[in-house]
């Protein structure tokens, strides 16, 4: 629902809602509570007083765990790959698997059969103001060999609260997203796909990192209507979007969604509950706050895409994580016991580990989802 989207990232964990304040509902005049003696009433006047000065507090507060949030996101925890010699490659073997850590193989820069990462710039709109036509930027990772005259498949990569379409940092050669694909193609553990990191702020100041959140919300509709229909006429891919008459449900498998905390948010937000007819594979890496609950995203796919499989739908989240744990548990945890769509096992996989809300996390669900996507 609208309303519902109107939130801040943490006004799950506040009683601050999008138009205001909730305060408990003071006593009746003259009513004992337990064994206190009751209060005198207080005026209108003041009650307003205190009113807005609980709500200045707790908005505060709010900003101040959001604040905290993007500081834990935009940490550096790791080290710099070390690029000072040229990587020797071993014999190319298939030995990928699903895993609480990274193996050095695949986290090492490669220096020959190397996929690229190019910048595109495309239209879509300002859904989240008055929907004047604008412009945004998106970076594109091109598996080595990249051929016009085969098909690719494609995942949308999404950043979180306080980061943009570079946030993954996948703007060069020592992109880590790119030097995992590399690796994995070249092992031969995955067929080769396209990865998209866009920006997922639908507004006109996206290039904003503190404008409105509630832009975020809006992303579905640049998705759907914009950038995958962008990807799709000018890139080598299944999914033929671009062309009149085309029915993009006709390819929802050769399509993923995947993003860390408010880009997990908008995973299983927007693109299962709101596109599980154009996607099929999912991954949320330490789901925001205002991430469906589970049993709200069984209903709303029960209700909204009665027909639809899901290909896959994969979580992970650091146990010591105390922005998202309790959210992204709460989204996915009990799933498979509320729906019998989501089969431990087969199509569904909640991985916890110690770990916080950073890249140690994230960095991994990449590498694992990158294995199970398509």
């Amino acid at each position: 629902m609208r309303g519902k989207k109107y939130l801040f990232l943490l006004a799950a964990a506040l009683t601050v809602t999008g138009t205001g304040c909730q305060t408990a509902s003071a006593p009746a005049a003259g009513t004992a509570t337990g064994s206190e003696t009751a209060a005198e009433p207080t005026t209108a006047a003041e009650t307003a007083k205190n009113n807005e000065t609980e709500c200045e507090s707790m908005q505060e507060t709010q900003q101040d765990m959001i604040a905290e949030a993007i500081a834990q996101e935009t940490a550096s925890v790791e080290p710099e790959t070390d690029n000072s010699q040229e990587f020797v490659p071993e014999e190319k073997a298939p030995t990928a698997e699903i895993s609480d850590v990274i193996p050095g193989k695949y986290i090492t820069r490669r220096f020959t059969e190397c996929g690229t990462v190019e910048k595109i710039t495309y239209q879509t709109y300002d859904y989240f103001g008055d929907g004047s036509e604008i412009e945004k930027y998106a970076n594109v990772y091109l598996p080595y060999g990249y051929d016009e005259t085969r098909k690719y498949n494609v995942l949308y990569l999404m950043h979180g609260i306080g980061g943009d379409e570079n946030e993954w940092g996948m703007i060069g050669d020592t992109s880590r997203i790119k030097i995992i694909m590399d690796n994995l193609i070249y092992n031969g553990d995955i067929e080769p796909f396209i990865v998209v990191t866009p920006n997922g702020r639908s507004g006109a100041d996206f290039a904003d990192k503190s404008s409105d959140y509630n832009s975020f919300y809006e992303f579905g509709k640049e998705l759907r209507n914009d950038l995958i229909p962008y990807i799709e006429s000018h890139y080598a891919t299944y999914g033929q979007s671009g062309k009149s008459d085309y029915d993009m449900k006709a390819d929802r498998d050769h399509r993923a969604m995947a993003g860390l905390s408010m880009g997990g948010m908008q995973t299983i937000n927007i693109g299962m509950c709101e596109c599980l007819d154009i996607i099929s594979s999912f991954g949320a890496f330490s789901a925001a706050p205002t991430s469906y609950k589970a049993a709200d995203i069984a209903k709303t796919l029960d209700t909204q895409f009665p027909g639809e499989e899901i290909r896959y739908f994969y979580n992970i989240c650091g146990t010591n994580d105390s922005i998202a744990y309790q959210s992204a548990s709460g989204a996915a945890k009990e799933l498979p016991q509320l729906s019998d769509r989501f089969r431990d096992g087969e199509n569904y996989m909640w991985q916890e580990l110690a770990g916080g809300h950073d890249f140690r996390i994230w960095y991994l669900g990449f590498y694992n989802f990158a294995q199970i996507a398509f």
